[in-house]
């Protein structure tokens, strides 16, 4: 009887013995399952009851063709592919099966795959090594302050890629972004009095997410992009008025956390924005009479605000253009 030689394959960004039922079901038939000491695959079928072999050799050559043999031998063989993915082994596999008379059959069994956003974890991974020692020297030297720059500069550079429509320039911008978010993450894990991490900033974003979508997460009945905005705002409201009422019960700035280091233009968007939501508008209003140059830019922003428009936005599309008029367009950085 022919036997069949399986190689199992898992995503290394999934938890192990996070199997699919067709995976247990082939474990649970074999005649023997082979795997590497130390990996976490192997650990983790031991600790749910599969008796896992150490494999027969270290080396490619010799494992691959042990594992042939064992299947041509008539047995059920299943290997549990490294999370290096164990370099040229379905070679040596290929060429064992090519050189029988009567080979067994090989099948790549998927045991597991990644999840939406797995690939985060790398980001992770990767940002834990340039930080440790041995890492890289630049990196460990960065603190939240020095990487402030990067953070502003990059979130322009993201902005142009969005608004060019560029899907490539799109997704290396804003994987520049999201290195930011994991590089602040790392460097607060090393403060010594207050640490967090990459876990604690989005467990506090999903937080927040879930708290300002109460029509998806609770009993709010907002349909349209109107209503969720509006019912957006009033959960801001009441969220800056719970962390004012500390302070010997002074009512809730309407401006409380708008940057004073924002570019004025987008700054002066925003304030504009918060204080026509707030019903003070005609303080906005008074601050854009007069004929100084401030206050002409403060009433036109007032002005595109009021309509809907976006003058940061408006701005930079009249410069692209204008760019684009002056000669080709420059390469992104």
């Amino acid at each position: 009887m022919t036997g069949r030689l399986f190689l199992l394959l898992t995503s290394p960004r999934v938890g192990a013995g996070l199997l699919s039922r067709e995976a247990w079901q082939v474990l649970d038939a074999a005649d023997v399952v082979f795997g590497h000491e130390g990996e976490p695959q192997v650990e983790a079928l031991r600790d749910s009851g599969v008796t896992v072999t150490t494999a027969p050799s270290e080396a490619p050559t010799t494992l691959g063709r042990a594992l042939v043999a064992g299947a041509a031998a008539g047995k059920q063989v299943v290997w549990v592919v490294s999370s290096d993915g164990d370099p040229g082994l379905t070679d040596v596999v290929a060429g064992e099966v090519s050189r029988l008379p009567s080979a067994p059959d090989v099948e790549v069994l998927l045991g597991s795959h990644d999840v939406p956003g797995a690939r985060v974890l790398d980001l992770v991974a990767v940002m834990d090594r340039l930080r440790s020692p041995g890492g890289c020297p630049w990196d460990r030297a960065q603190t939240h302050t020095s990487l402030v720059p990067y953070l502003i500069e990059e979130a322009h550079e993201a902005a142009e890629a969005l608004e060019s429509g560029d899907r490539d320039h799109m997704v290396e911008e804003l994987g520049d972004v999201l290195l930011q978010v994991a590089f602040h993450a790392r460097v607060a894990e090393d403060d010594p009095d207050a640490p967090f991490g990459i876990d604690e900033v989005a467990a506090g974003i999903v937080a927040k997410l879930v708290r300002r979508h109460p029509h998806v997460f609770a009993a709010g009945t907002a349909s349209t992009p109107g209503e969720v905005e509006t019912s957006w705002e009033a959960i801001k409201a009441e969220e800056r008025a719970a962390a004012a009422s500390s302070d010997a019960g002074s009512p809730a700035d309407p401006l409380r956390g708008v940057p004073v280091g924002m570019p004025p233009l987008a700054r002066a968007t925003k304030v504009a924005a918060r204080l026509r939501k707030a019903g003070l508008g005609d303080l906005l209003d008074e601050a854009a009479e007069g004929d100084d140059p401030g206050a002409r830019l403060l009433s036109l922003v007032a002005e595109l605000t009021a309509a809907g428009v976006d003058p940061d936005a408006a701005l930079r599309g009249a410069l692209r253009g204008l760019v684009e008029r002056v000669g080709p367009p420059s390469q992104p950085a």
